[in-house]
Order: structure tokens, then sequence, then C-alpha cells
């Protein structure tokens, strides 16, 4: 199954066994007692697809669909090496709402340029015992062994944990690197993922990030590794009441409507 086709399964199934699910908060905000924030949700979703070798960006950009050009520009600044906080393409991020409102004194929570990048924002954090790594660390973990099965890269950190601050904590929670003979394969664990606005571009900055790591990386036996298996575990893929009905061209429904309902725990 090729990403295509693997795109065109998810929406498949999410349409035929989502369920409405009502959540406490959506982006850190309290959206309980709010009808229009239902959303339809399809858990523990797998998205598995042969990456078929390619290099070529354009081949990924068409069996992907993503938004360009806002992806390309917000990639570039995931691997620019500066942990930009707020990031300048949330300027035209294609989907956006008041983005004010998530901030605080003019800064989010967290952005994943500072997650790639956690040495160069503010304080040098260090872990229990060691310095953190970063994308750099683990481009240099693969350059000296390739075949590791180390090349994790984490996006949650442990400041996410219970989520004691009450902010905005990440989507993604990491990437795993995985060379088996020529072949990468990337595995993508993600908690919660937007069908509408977010599914398509988390996949497209996986590749990306991949076919970033292999370009970086020049020595035997890099120079013949081609992509392999892309694997997005996803723990909580949903989409919006409205936004269902418009992905699916179905008729609107009211709000108001006696719907049954799963309380998230």
């Amino acid at each position: 199954m090729d990403l295509r086709q693997a795109i065109d399964f998810t929406l498949l199934t999410f349409k035929n066994k989502s369920i409405l699910m009502r959540r406490e908060t959506w982006q850190g905000l309290e959206v309980w007692n709010r009808p229009e924030m239902v959303t339809h949700e399809l858990t523990g979703h797998s998205v598995i697809a042969d990456m078929a070798g390619r290099k070529a960006l354009q081949y990924y950009q068409k069996q992907i669909n993503p938004d360009l050009p806002w992806a390309d520009d917000h990639f570039a600044e995931r691997i620019s090496g500066q942990p930009l906080n707020p990031p300048p393409s949330e300027a035209h991020w294609p989907h956006a709402v008041n983005n004010e409102q998530f901030k605080q004194r003019g800064l989010f929570s967290h952005t994943y340029p500072e997650r790639f990048w956690p040495k160069e924002a503010g304080n040098r954090p260090t872990g229990i015992r060691y310095p953190v790594g970063d994308l750099s660390d683990l481009i240099g973990l693969l350059a000296r062994e390739p075949y590791t099965r180390q090349a994790y890269f984490p996006i949650w950190f442990p400041e996410d944990t219970g989520n004691v601050s009450h902010v905005r904590t990440p989507c993604t929670l990491g990437y795993h690197f995985l060379l088996t003979g020529d072949r990468l394969d990337v595995t993508y664990y993600i908690r919660s993922c937007d069908l509408l606005r977010h599914f398509r571009n988390d996949i497209y900055f996986t590749v990306r990030l991949l076919l970033h790591i292999i370009n970086e990386l020049t020595t035997n036996p890099w120079q013949s590794v081609k992509p392999g298996i892309l694997r997005m575990h996803i723990a909580s893929l949903h989409c919006f009441r409205n936004d269902f009905h418009q992905l699916f061209a179905l008729k609107e429904i009211r709000h108001e409507e006696e719907l049954p309902l799963r309380r998230g725990t």
C-alpha cells in the first residue's frame, strides 16, 4: 500500500468506524459544554505505507497532498537549527484561528522548532545525568551506528508529563528510525491528530524528516539508502462534527440534535 492508498484507507475507516466523543479540552481550552466541539473519533489507528524507495519530493507531495506552500515553509523552520517561537509560518497557516489566545507573553507553550533544538532554547536543559540531544545528535548517532535501534527522536518531553502547567502539549510523541538493509523505515507515534487540519501535513513532515536525515548522511552505507516503510500510530484521530460532514459531503446536522455520545475519561 502506498501513501495515497493508506490515506484513502484511513478516510474510509474513519467514515465507517469513528464514534462521537466529548472531551474536556481542545488546545488547552475548556470545550466540554460546547456542542460544536464534539468530535468524531477513531482510536488506535495505524497507517502503514511503503514509501517505494523514492527520493523525489514531488512524488510525496502528489501522494500526500499537504498544505503547500505552508508545509514546506514550516518544515524548513523545524530543521533550521533555531528554536523559533513563534515560528514565522504561523502567519500563513491555512487553517488559522486566533493564535493569540494560545500564547503567553507572545510565546506558545511549545513549538516544534523548540523541540527539535532544545539545546538552543533558553536555559540549556539537562537530563537526570546527561545533556539532552537534538536533531543533529540523532543524525550523528546514525552516522556512527547506521544499524542502531536507538535512533528515537522524542518530541514529548518530561515537562509535558501530567501537564502540571495546564498548557498546550505536543500532539507528536516522537519518531523512530530503523535502517534495514538499504531501506530506512520510520515509525511515527502521535497521541492526537486532527483529520482535516493536520493528518496529511503530519505524514508529510515525517516523510520530509526521513528524507532530510538520508540527505544529511553521506558515508557508507548511507549513499545507497532509500526510504522504506512509514508506520504512523495514532492514539486519537478525530475531527469536529461540522468537519466530518464537510470531509464526506454529508448533510449538515444541527448541534441541538440528540446524539449518542461517549465521555472521554
